[in-house]
């Protein structure tokens, strides 16, 4: 891929914008969340993620970061305002009793009103920001390039698949450009959540949805990462911390479809009533799915984790072609113990998940592993319900917590309950094939005699076609020696 003259100065800008300036009077932490803003919402992205990974990060650069999450700068109201128009194809005042024109959260690629619907309900309006799919659309195709660069320029380049998973990350960037999409996606993980007491979704209102503007129920609630008003209003933070990892692995084993963007600006904590302590969602642009077959080998990965079985995880991984079918199993097994024994029975606050992470690199790298692009978006939340578990409940036991969820449901995929529930979804279909087997077997048979004639009389018409061709031969065999013979006789 070639550059033209725009993006070379696009470039250029961004390197000068990264470049720090000795006499800008603003401090490194503010400089970095500027440059991010700056560049773009792949970045925010990107800076909204490192603000959850608190013990990687100094503190001052982590609460700087932070404000990425719902405090990116709005855009003009007048411009909102327009596209709302374009959208309804009449006045807000006629769509909304009441339509708030200061915005609540500001994110990088919409923003968000409050309002009221003529019923009187009171809404939260999602609207696209201008332009922004443009942007995207350019930033998309440089990280593109940067990919390309990567895969032909270092060694590692081409096993990590860094073209893959750019276009991953494009896939579900575009998905999130479609508010008619995240509408859909909120309302399917509302209904995955109906009653629970762990989780909130809002109602969607779709007759008031559109591509670029989602029309959703207000939620109210305090931001995940006040940690001090959630105390103020008794909330059990040690609570908060497990059940935040149940709902993840719920999402992804019951379900296979996870929020995928699960940062503090997007995570609400009611603390009213009997639902104190209920996690509200927000923002459904980026969900993630797996399916059965990544559920079920996730799923015994981890739990072959927690056991310390690393034998059956370096099995799983050969079996699954993540590694070379020539890996030696007693080596791989080894080196995956060298690199989990050392976080097991510690307390989440001890654990250097950095260096877990480093080494686990090195590993990789060593046996040639490959990266699975369609997982990168669930790494990626387990990065983000890492960090939030920290910052919770410093003492969570992350293995602990999680083993006897996965446990619950490899005993219901793979137990007798398994086989109950195949049997009842699979018992429709049987009632309506039974009847059928009589005819269907007599048609079998029917269908087999018919076929076992018609080979038979393919064979006959090949020997007869052998046969012609043998007549043949001796024919002009003969016809050749007569001739032979009338020769020498005539001589």
């Amino acid at each position: 891929m070639i550059l033209d003259h725009a993006a070379t100065t696009r470039i250029g800008a961004w390197l000068q914008r990264l470049l720090p300036r000795r006499h800008f009077a603003a401090p490194p932490e503010v400089r970095l969340r500027l440059a991010l803003e700056s560049l773009g919402p792949i970045f925010v992205k990107f800076g909204q993620m490192l603000s959850t990974r608190r013990d990687l990060l100094d503190p001052k650069l982590a609460d700087e970061l932070a404000k990425l999450q719902d405090r990116v700068p709005p855009f003009p109201i007048e411009l909102a305002l327009a596209r709302l128009q374009a959208e309804y194809g009449r006045p807000v005042s006629e769509v909304f009793s009441r339509f708030d024109m200061t915005p609540v959260a500001s994110a990088s690629v919409a923003q968000v009103h409050f309002g009221e619907l003529p019923d009187g309900t009171e809404v939260a309006i999602k609207v696209l920001r201008p332009g922004i799919d443009r942007i995207i659309a350019k930033d998309m195709a440089l990280l593109d390039v940067a990919a390309t660069l990567i895969e032909k320029l270092w060694a590692d380049g081409r096993r990590l698949k860094p073209r893959e998973v750019v276009a991953e990350f494009a896939k579900h960037l575009r998905d999130e450009l479609d508010l008619m999409r995240e509408a859909a996606n909120c309302s399917q993980l509302r209904r995955n959540f109906k009653d629970s007491p762990l989780l909130a979704v809002p109602e969607v209102y779709w007759d008031y949805c559109g591509p670029s503007v989602m029309v959703m129920q207000r939620m109210a609630g305090t931001p995940i990462s006040q940690i001090d008003a959630l105390l103020a209003k008794g909330v059990d933070l040690s609570a908060l911390s497990r059940a935040g990892v149940e709902i993840f692995f719920t999402q992804v084993f019951r379900d296979g479809f996870f929020h995928a963007d699960m940062h503090p600006g997007n995570i609400l904590v009611s603390t009213d009533g009997l639902s104190r302590g209920q996690y509200i969602a927000l923002d459904f642009g980026i969900m993630g799915t797996l399916t059965d077959r990544d559920k079920a080998y996730l799923a015994q990965n981890f739990l072959a984790f927690f056991k310390r079985d690393y034998k059956r995880v370096a099995q799983a991984h050969l079996d699954a072609g993540w590694v070379p079918a020539d890996t030696r199993i007693d080596e791989f097994e080894s080196a995956i113990r060298a690199v989990c024994e050392p976080i097991f029975d510690r307390p989440l606050k001890e654990i250097s998940f950095g260096k877990t992470l480093l080494r686990l690199f090195q590993t990789a790298r060593r046996f040639h592993m490959e990266v699975q692009p369609q997982l990168v978006m669930l790494q990626k939340t387990l990065l983000n319900i890492e960090g939030l578990g920290r910052q919770l409940d410093p003492e969570l036991d992350l293995w602990d917590t999680a083993k006897p969820f996965l446990e619950r449901w490899m005993s219901d995929q793979m137990g007798w309950r398994a086989l109950l529930r195949h049997l009842k979804e699979e018992a429709p279909s049987w009632a309506a094939t039974l009847p059928q087997i009589p005819r269907l077997l007599h048609r079998s048979l029917a269908r087999s005699r018919h076929d076992e004639a018609a080979l038979q009389t393919a064979w006959l018409g090949m020997q007869l076609a052998r046969q012609s061709r043998i007549n043949t031969l001796l024919a002009v065999a003969v016809a050749v020696l007569t001739c032979i013979m009338a020769v020498l006789l005539l001589r």
